[in-house]
């Protein structure tokens, strides 16, 4: 596991575990569900502590980070407009090239088969080097 950046003496595993026991709502336990979800998914996924604070799981390259805001907690794939989602998990971010993301509302709950594939796709593109986005269907 790498180390936080920030000089603390805290690995980004217990960084993102100190940031889930802070929420003390729902949004600690939706991020906790999710990050056991993505370890289950691809048991080799390293976590990271990027950006000031957001926690990172990564497979030869950012798989997805988790973020918890007031109303919603996100998890943007940083190659998301490549991933086939034919549950259609992706909820937002969806008009740019490149990310996409799942924002989970309180109550909600995630397909977990889904979601475990959409993680095992982006692990498997990461390896594979390959990014170009998925071109559109037509409507």
């Amino acid at each position: 596991m790498k180390k936080s950046s920030a000089g603390q003496d805290l690995s980004a595993s217990e960084l993102i575990s100190k940031r889930i026991a802070e929420l003390r709502d729902w949004r600690g336990e939706t991020l906790s569900r999710m990050r056991k979800l993505i370890k289950e998914a691809d048991p080799e996924v390293v976590e990271e502590w990027k950006w000031m604070g957001t926690p990172v799981w990564s497979h030869d390259g950012i798989i997805c980070t988790g973020e918890s805001y007031k109303k919603v907690v996100k998890l943007t794939f940083a190659k998301g407009g490549s991933l086939k989602d034919p549950a259609r998990l992706f909820n937002s971010s969806l008009d740019g090239n490149v990310r996409r993301a799942i924002d989970i509302h309180e109550g909600e709950e995630v397909d977990v088969s889904a979601f475990k594939a959409l993680i095992r796709q982006a692990a498997a593109l990461n390896s594979s080097g390959k990014s170009k986005p998925l071109k559109k269907a037509k409507s």
